[in-house]
């Protein structure tokens, strides 16, 4: 059975070996998975890894579960205690739900990826401190059609290769640098 510690910088594995009853077997692997559910999200590669490691505890689980019931031995046999699912621990899932829920909403609110030839935007913001937005070219808030994006370069001056072109944006960010080519939708006012 194994458990994942994530650290923001390091990580701690932690492996138990030993024979078990089914109880105790049972009890432990959820008693370390409910472990990995809460600390084992904590660092860069524990993202990858910790998944990897309670998915590890599915096979010693079902081995535990095929055994058949303790009879009197040396001591009494752990209580199973409430079933993964039914712990508060379970929450630990909203991690990686929420980690990934996120990455995805920015991806899909970003303009970056959408700003293409053919597509229409508006500026919610002002001129000085544009907030360009993605819209539908048939709705009234469409303001200016993309004519030609040039990647790469923040320079008005590339658009002088649109004949229709007649304003620019340009967008300069370690992740994205452009120059969006603009002319004017039929309906904008």
């Amino acid at each position: 059975m194994r458990r994942h510690v994530g650290m923001l910088v390091l990580m701690r594995f932690v492996r138990l070996d030993g024979p078990f009853c089914r109880r105790c077997g049972i009890a432990t692997v959820r008693d370390m998975t409910a472990k990995s559910l809460v600390q084992g999200w904590w660092g860069y590669a524990s993202s990858v890894i910790n998944p990897i490691t309670m998915l590890l505890n599915v096979g010693p689980m079902l081995k535990f579960k095929r055994l058949p019931e303790p009879e009197a031995g040396y001591r009494e046999p752990l209580h199973l205690g409430k079933p993964l699912f039914r712990r508060p621990e379970i929450l630990g899932l909203l991690v990686p739900v929420a980690v990934v829920a996120l990455i995805v909403a920015a991806v899909v609110s970003s303009t970056d990826h959408r700003a293409v030839a053919g597509a229409c935007i508006v500026n919610r913001g002002t001129d000085d401190a544009p907030q360009i937005a993605v819209v539908d070219c048939g709705g009234d808030e469409a303001a200016y059609r993309i004519v030609g994006r040039v990647d790469g370069v923040a320079d008005d001056s590339q658009c002088d290769q649109f004949r229709d072109a007649v304003a620019t944006y340009t967008q300069e960010a370690d992740s994205a640098t452009y120059t969006l080519c603009l002319a004017p939708v039929g309906n904008a006012s």
